[in-house]
């Protein structure tokens, strides 16, 4: 039998706040086997919504268990702004009893975004690949890309595509200066450009907050393995193929523009646009490369530029090869420059 307890309600609020989120009024009450935590839930954005759990703790609340497993109502995915919220606990389905002197409940949310920005991942299995001038780039190579090296990579998440004006505008808004930079306007699936590295991290930390997730640029190294296919790499010279035509555009068969992303074919991950459209910042600064082995290579810890990958519409083929690297400050805008997108598992 669950012993009668006697309950003392804290309210905590974990995870991601903001714009003022708050949880506030947390009650807990007992009814035979069943507890009952109603809750007010505040300050949540437009289009957004929460993961909410429930957690207990038997010492006072020095050591919590994990979420609550037998839960109903107001709970988990989806939970929107509103009061008189209400979770509905199933003691007995979960645990054999409750014990200790100093029960105490508390109500846990992180911020959800319910507004689809179309970002699509793909997973990439990690793994180990040789990074810089390898055979197959051929007499192409640059000073820049040697010598060449082992890199192990972790698994990570990577865009299909290139991040689209469409995907720019409904993050940024329409009031701020950077509501849509790009030269090439008014094609909604063509990539956003005319970006510096840090107009992109404005976005990624609006879209952070937006999404409570943590996105981020690849770093150059993940660039270069996700472009090379991955571990179903078949060692083409471009993303996808050794015909630039096939799978990019660029100075010979863009018209000297953007296009829409994903129009021409993806490489062995299924990724569009690796090479040509626009080039990719990644997340380094630029530097030198070592013949050591390296895993999960962050890129220097300073410098005066960073790293962009990938070619474009106004560059040859050569320049769009997997293994070619651009570097410029941080701070500088073209109409030839764009990103894709990184999550960690």
């Amino acid at each position: 039998m669950l012993r009668h307890l006697s309950f003392v309600s804290i309210l905590l609020l974990y995870g991601f706040l903001c714009h003022g989120q708050r949880i506030e009024n947390v009650f807990v009450t007992q009814q035979n086997k069943t507890i009952e935590i109603t809750y007010d839930l505040h300050g949540l954005e437009a289009g957004q919504a929460t993961v909410v759990s429930l957690h207990c703790s038997e010492d006072g609340g020095t050591t919590w268990s994990e979420a609550l497993t037998e839960t109903y109502g107001d709970v988990r995915e989806g939970v929107k702004a509103g009061t008189g919220k209400r979770i509905i606990w199933h003691v007995l389905d979960e645990r054999e009893r409750l014990s200790g002197d100093r029960i105490v409940f508390e109500v846990r949310a992180v911020t959800k975004s319910t507004v689809d920005y179309g970002i699509e991942m793909v997973f990439v299995n990690g793994g180990t690949f040789t990074m810089g001038c390898t055979s197959e780039q051929g007499s192409d190579c640059r000073i820049g890309e040697t010598p060449s090296h082992q890199v192990t990579l972790s698994d990570f998440y990577i865009g299909k595509y290139e991040v689209t004006q469409k995907q720019w505008r409904a993050v940024m808004g329409a009031s701020t200066s950077l509501s849509n930079p790009s030269y090439f306007k008014n094609c909604d699936e063509c990539p956003v450009e005319q970006l510096s590295w840090n107009d992109i991290q404005e976005f990624i930390k609006k879209l952070n907050q937006k999404t409570g997730k943590k996105y981020r640029l690849p770093t150059e190294a993940e660039w270069e393995y996700a472009a090379r296919g991955g571990n179903q790499s078949k060692s083409y010279k471009f993303a996808g193929s050794n015909n630039m035509d096939e799978v990019g555009w660029y100075s010979s068969n863009s018209g000297s523009k953007t296009h829409p992303v994903g129009g021409r074919k993806a490489n062995e991950l299924g990724l569009y646009d690796m090479s040509g459209n626009v080039m990719e910042w990644c997340s380094d600064w630029y530097g030198s490369y070592s013949s050591n082995a390296q895993t999960n290579p962050q890129g220097p810890s300073s410098g005066s530029g960073r790293v962009l990958r990938g070619g474009g519409w106004f560059i040859d083929a050569q320049y769009c090869r997997l293994s070619l690297r651009i570097v410029d400050t941080p701070d500088s805008r073209y109409y030839n420059r764009g990103f894709r997108l990184v999550l960690s598992p």
